[in-house]
This record gives C-alpha cells, structure tokens and sequence, in this order.
C-alpha cells in the first residue's frame, strides 16, 4: 500500500498528538520529524523518537515512509528524548576535563600534595613519561572527535554528559593522585618493563587512530547507512579480519600497556571497567551486524580474537 497519511500517538497514553495529510510516499522519518517539529515547536527533530511499535526500536531518519510495513495511513508512537546534546560537544567536554585534571597533580600543586619538600622534589623519570602518554591519549581523542569521527547519530540525551564526566574525569583525578604521588614506586621491573609498556602503548593508539579512519571512511559523503567495514592495506586494520571492533580491542591495550607502564593499582581498575564497557559495546555492535548482514564474515569476534 502507498502510505499518504501519518497518524502520531503517544507511546504511552496512546493518545493522537496530530495527523499528517498529502504526506509523500517517498518521505523519510527525518522529513516527518521536521513536520511534527512545525506542530510541536518544543520537540526538536533530535528530542524526537519515532516508533512503528510503542515497545519497538527508533526508526532511523533515513528510513522511508513506503518501504515500512503500514497500510494507506501510517500509524507512528512518539516519545520524547527529553533536551538532547550533540556528541561532538560531548566528547570535547569529556576529553579535555582528564587532559587538565591531570596536570593538577603531575604539578604537584600545593592544595593537593602540600608544602613539604619531599612533595616537591623532582619526580621518576616514569611519572613524567606517564604524564606524555596520558596527554597524548586525549589530545588524540579531542583531534579525533573534530577531524575524524562521524556520528551515525548526532546526539545524546543531556543528562548522560554528568554521569559520563563524573566517569571520565574522576578517574583522571584518582589515577593522576596515585602516579604523581611523592611517595610512588616505579615499577618492578625498572626501564625494561617500562620501555615494553611504551611500544606497546604507541603501537594500540596507532592502531585505534588507524580504526576510526577506516571507520570514518564508510561514511564518507555524509552517508549514515551501516556497512561492514574490512581490513585496508594499512596492517593496524589487518584486526578486522578476526573482530568486529578493533577499536575497542586497540583501545583495551593501551590501558593495558599503560597499567604496565605505571604499575598503579587504580590505572589496573579502570582498565578493567574499560574492558567491561566496550566489551557490551563491541557485542552490541556484533550482534548489530549480524542482524543487518546475512554474509557478514562469520569467524569475527566481539573484541578478542577467537575468544569474546
């Protein structure tokens, strides 16, 4: 059937909210948002989620009206994202909060260590290292997230930026405590361990950098729609040919190797709560493929090779 009419409801009362006539076939949800938008001033397009189900997942904006599964009038459930924020401005307030929190304590400033000579002495040679790499770390992230990323979806919901700082930028403050502490102890195994732990570091941040080029260049031409990504001739993207997130296994291992590093207690359990959150991201995002591609290579991983 052609659909020419568009009936929005409530998704929880049910109640209509407005009917849309003459609506063209070939509209898509995003040029339907932008109507309902004109209704409802106060439900921008972004605060906007569009169901065929009150139970069922958001309808993506791309997604046209006569290719879904309605009759000659469509019937839609609204519901409201409440104030939304865009990622872009998100990831720019997460990155650059860890970038100077940590400086506060590699400066040993005085309302943190105190005034006593042994907390103003000159550091390990380690701690300054730790300090380059963990700069480097979200100074890489701010570049990427203004140059290199591409947002399948523009926006979060507002009161996720609080509990996302809270994460990212406590933890800087409790791991840059610890390693810049006048008391601190390199690690074990002296230059050795520390030198291991530095390639090791390098090589996954080229790696997660490689990752999200390649990514990025799926979507080129502003497109949003899902493709499988595949290794290129560049060799840190060679990982695709096991999992379907290498970005998150590169992103494991600099934490990994940056534990290593730093041989701190607190950088060890942040590391293993990263593991644990881009673990449900990667199988999330598996199972997405599997979903959306019958001949998506069946060999990939989650996030480790042949294991998860």
């Amino acid at each position: 059937f052609v659909s020419s009419q568009v009936e929005i409801l409530d998704w929880e009362t049910k109640k209509q909210l407005c009917f849309l006539d003459k609506v063209e076939p070939n509209a898509t949800i995003r040029e339907i948002r932008l109507m309902f938008h004109k209704l409802y001033p106060r439900w921008y397009p972004a605060r906007q989620s569009m169901k065929l189900d009150p139970k069922g997942k958001s309808l993506r904006d791309e997604e046209i009206l006569q290719h879904l599964p309605v009759g000659t009038t469509a019937t839609l459930y609204f519901k409201d994202l409440g104030p939304q924020i865009g990622w872009t401005t998100v990831f720019l307030i997460e990155y650059t909060g860890p970038l100077f929190i940590y400086f506060l304590f590699y400066f040993r400033m005085t309302f943190v260590y105190g005034l006593d000579e042994r907390f103003t002495s000159s550091p390990h040679p380690v701690v300054n290292l730790a300090c380059i790499c963990h700069s480097f770390h979200y100074i890489k992230r701010l570049i990427e997230t203004v140059f290199v990323h591409r947002f399948s979806r523009g926006t979060m919901p507002l009161r996720n930026i609080v509990k996302n700082c809270l994460y990212y930028w406590g933890f800087a403050a409790w791991l840059a405590y610890y390693i810049n502490h006048p008391l601190y102890t390199p690690p074990s195994y002296g230059k050795k361990q520390i030198n291991f732990a530095v390639i090791m570091f390098l090589l996954c941040e080229a790696g997660n950098f490689s990752i999200h080029v390649a990514l990025s260049d799926l979507q080129r031409n502003g497109s949003k729609t899902c493709k499988i990504p595949y290794p290129t001739k560049n060799p840190f993207t060679w990982l695709f040919f096991f999992v379907s997130c290498p970005n998150y296994t590169y992103e494991v291992g600099t934490w990994i190797s940056f534990t290593i590093m730093t041989q701190c207690v607190p950088v060890g359990l942040f590391t293993l709560l990263c593991f644990i959150q881009m673990t449900i991201w990667a199988k999330d995002k598996h199972c997405t493929y599997l979903r959306e591609f019958k001949d998506y290579p069946s060999h990939r991983m989650p996030i480790i090779p042949f294991l998860l």
